[in-house]
Parts: C-alpha cells; sequence; structure tokens
C-alpha cells in the first residue's frame, strides 16, 4: 500500500522502519530536513522536507494516490489540519496522533466529520496498559484484543504452581475451564502448545483468561496475587493524570509525587480525590515518608529514562509492590531486559503497534476475512481475528475435536452474539463468529489457511 506519514520522529520513525519492511511504499514529510535525510539514506522511504500542513506540499508527496495517511508530529493542531487536508486531496484513511486532553476527550464528537479513520493518544493508551497491568498484579503483559473484547495475560510460571508439571488435555479437569494457554516461551523457544504439551515451572505462558475469573484462576494454580488498593505514581505528566483518573474511579487510593509546584497545583484542581505531594522522587528519605515500602505499586512516569530506571530498581528492592516503568527511549530496550524494574511500558512504541495493527488489517482485508491483526511476542506470534462470512468445509459446524488444524495453530476464542468464550473439543465454529486465531511462523489470511 501507498502510505504517507507526517513527523519522523521516533513513532513516525517506527512507522517507517517497520512497514518499508512490510513492503509498503512509504513517504515521509517533515520540515526537520537534516533529521529527513539520514532517515532516507538509512529506510527505503521517500522524503519531502517541507510543512505536512500544506495543501500543495501533500499533494506533491502523493497523498491523492495514497491508501492511508498518518499525521504523527509533536503538534496535535498540524496532526489533525494535516488529516483535513488530505482528506480533501484523496480518499485515502487518515489517522492523527492528537496527546492533548482538550482535544482528545472531544475528538469521537468530530471525527467523522473531519475525515479521521482513527486517532490515538500515547499517554492515553499507555495509561490503560498500566491499568490493565495494575489490575492482573502477577502478570507481565497484558493483551487486549478490543473487538472481542478479550485479555491474554502473559505470567511467568512460579515455584510451587499447579501449572508446572501439568499436561494441556488436564489444566480444565485439574484447575479450571476459565483459561486457555496459547503461548509458551520457554527460553528462546516459542511454542503453540497441544494437548499432550506439558507445562514445566517458570515458563513464561500468554493465556486467554476472561478478566472476572482472572483472581480465581489463579487462586486455583496455586499463583500468589492480590488486589492493589494504593498506588504511588512518580512524575505528574499528562500519563499521570490519565491513569490516576481511571484509578480513583476503580476506588483506589493514589498518591502523585511531582517536583513542579506549578503542576501540583494544575493536578490538585484537576484530580481533587488523589493525593499531590511537591518532593523530588529522586530524594531517598521523601520516598520512604510517603511510603514506598508500604504502597501496593508504584510507577515510575517521570520524563526521564535513566531516572524512571533507577527509581524502579530502588522500588523493587525495598518493597515487593507492583513495579512498572516508563521508558521513551527504545535504546534502552536491550538494557533493562537485565535489570528488576518490573513491567516496562513504551507510549511511544504502543501508539506505533496500534497503527501497525490497524495497517495490518487493513492490507490483509482486502478479499478476506481478517478484522484485526495483532503482532506478539517479539512479532514470532501472529493473532488474528476473523469473521466467519462463509461455510468452510471441515470447519464450520465441526466440533473442534474433530477439525483437522495445522501445527502450531490454536483457535483461542470465538466471539458469538457479542459473547466471547473458550472454545472446547465439543464447541464449533459457526456463521457469523469472529474468532481469534494464534499461530507461530505461519502467516494467515483467512480461515482457510489454518486447516491441514
Amino acid at each position: 500500500m501507498n502510505i504517507v506519514i507526517v513527523g519522523c520522529g521516533n513513532v513516525g520513525y517506527n512507522l517507517a522502519e517497520q512497514l518499508s519492511k512490510e513492503n509498503h511504499e512509504i513517504t515521509l514529510v517533515d520540515t526537520d530536513k537534516k533529521r529527513l535525510q539520514r532517515i532516507t539514506d538509512t529506510l527505503d522511504v521517500q522524503g519531502v522536507g517541507d510543512n505536512g500542513v500544506s495543501y500543495d506540499v501533500l499533494k506533491n508527496a502523493g497523498v491523492k494516490n495514497a491508501d492511508i495517511f498518518i499525521a504523527v508530529t509533536n503538534n496535535d493542531e498540524t496532526n489533525i489540519i494535516s488529516c483535513i487536508t488530505a482528506s480533501t486531496i484523496g480518499k485515502c484513511r487518515t489517522i492523527a496522533r492528537v496527546r492533548n486532553p482538550l482535544y482528545y476527550n472531544n475528538m469521537w464528537h468530530i471525527k467523522e466529520k473531519v475525515g479521521l479513520s482513527m486517532y490515538v493518544n500515547p499517554e492515553m493508551e499507555a495509561a490503560r496498559e498500566i491499568e490493565r497491568l495494575i489490575q492482573i498484579p502477577t502478570a507481565i503483559d497484558v493483551d487486549v484484543f478490543r473487538k472481542s473484547n478479550v485479555n491474554m495475560i502473559s505470567f511467568k510460571i512460579p515455584e510451587g504452581s499447579a501449572l508446572g508439571g501439568i499436561k494441556m488435555s488436564e489444566i480444565h479437569q485439574k484447575i479450571t475451564s476459565d483459561i486457555l494457554v496459547c503461548v509458551v516461551e520457554r527460553g528462546n523457544e516459542i511454542i503453540i502448545p497441544n494437548g499432550s504439551f506439558t507445562l514445566k515451572t517458570g515458563d513464561i505462558i500468554s493465556a486467554v483468561v476472561p478478566m472476572g475469573s482472572v483472581y480465581d484462576v489463579f487462586k486455583k494454580a496455586g499463583i500468589k496475587t492480590r488486589r492493589i488498593k494504593n498506588v504511588i505514581i512518580a512524575g505528574g505528566g499528562r500519563i499521570t493524570y490519565y491513569l490516576a483518573k481511571v484509578l480513583l474511579k476503580a476506588k483506589m487510593s493514589v498518591k502523585i509525587i511531582e517536583k513542579d509546584y506549578a503542576r501540583c497545583e494544575e493536578l490538585s484542581e484537576l484530580l481533587p480525590e488523589a493525593d499531590i505531594i511537591c518532593s523530588n522522587v529522586s530524594n531517598k528519605e521523601a520516598l520512604l515518608e510517603e511510603g514506598i515500602k508500604e504502597t501496593d505499586a508504584f510507577v515510575s512516569l517521570t520524563e526521564n529514562d535513566e531516572e524512571n530506571i533507577m527509581l524502579s530498581i530502588y522500588a523493587g528492592k525495598v518493597s515487593e509492590s507492583k513495579v512498572i516503568t516508563k521508558i521513551k527511549n527504545v535504546t534502552f530496550e536491550e538494557i533493562i531486559h537485565d535489570l528488576d524494574v518490573g513491567s516496562v511500558v513504551e507510549p511511544k512504541k504502543i501508539v506505533s503497534e496500534s497503527i501497525i495493527s490497524y495497517v495490518r488489517a487493513l492490507n490483509n482485508s482486502k478479499g478476506s476475512s481478517i478484522e484485526t491483526m495483532y503482532k506478539l511476542k517479539d512479532d514470532r506470534v501472529e493473532a488474528v481475528e476473523l469473521a466467519v462470512n462463509s461455510t468452510i468445509e471441515g470447519l464450520v459446524g465441526v466440533k473442534l475435536a474433530f477439525a483437522k488444524l495445522k501445527d502450531n495453530i490454536l483457535i483461542s476464542t470465538i466471539n458469538r452474539a457479542n459473547r466471547s468464550f473458550i472454545p472446547g473439543g465439543n464447541d464449533s465454529v459457526e456463521l457469523g463468529d469472529r474468532v481469534i486465531v494464534v499461530s507461530a511462523g505461519k502467516e494467515i489470511n483467512s480461515l482457510k489457511d489454518i486447516l491441514a
């Protein structure tokens, strides 16, 4: 597909890098000609060094023939106006990054009027991911399949868990029917397990678990977890604002530590139920005084990656709290894998993945039933949501116990009449369903591709 991207910052670069690898034709537009030149020298993309708001610039960039237009500059107004301009030039899908709460909270009112196909907010998306991690403190990661309202939870099987040493076929009888293990990460190996596969202590598993059953499933499996009641957040930026709002709504106690007095005053007005502390988060005594040892969760959300990493390491040493670390510099990814910083959240990466998922689905949905596509486990696992629009011999109407699926393929969830459930051997895929298929090393473009 032909894709025009306005803005070549970290998000724009990540999008251009990944989408060009997937054989899309990319044109980058940015006023920073030096940075643009460095990118075009590195990636197989075209560059236009000019203002992405301009009608003539976008026309010369090929928007008239573009399939998708993406505006991800650091300026909301530029992104919105660029998308409006692009929609007057061609018939492309338009995507805008919108960060300011004043704009973002009202975008759903004007989305169709300004011709937007999608709008994304890095801070809001990061806050939502952190919220999910706080809701399930044992989880390393939580992936959400929004169309089917399904969660895939990743966690490590600890010593003493009933999951260690159990065969996949025995999980429903011995533990619970409310869990379906979709992916097993054992060392560097990725496995889509079948019924004869045996789990081991230390495996990192990704499983579909209904949100309302998470605590019961973990209890039956012998996995220690607890409900989080109070949270300390270091830093008072936009992510903190969005996160605090949802946590307070969930009746959690929220304490925010921010060193800028003016921002503290602002947060006090915006979040009257939160406890706002004006102090330097790097001050060890201040952290101890504010209860870092006793808190259930500690979230590092300052604007400095090094500070966030050090704060999280310290929180992990002095407490047993759930620790979550925000990083914005992608070069830290490899380093922090060896550090005890808890769960890591990368806002810019979240936005990039959200947009790339949309592009992949749009690209693959041409002539197929794919609705959404996700890449998991460093792109080694693919999960697709497919609509069952036609009868498929050997699958539709056939009990899954008798359906002949390819190896490393798993139907993890069926959504029927707006209700999602984990299928068993006696269940079948029916017309009108939406299914989530998980695969490793297999490209799925339609339901026919999953049959042996």
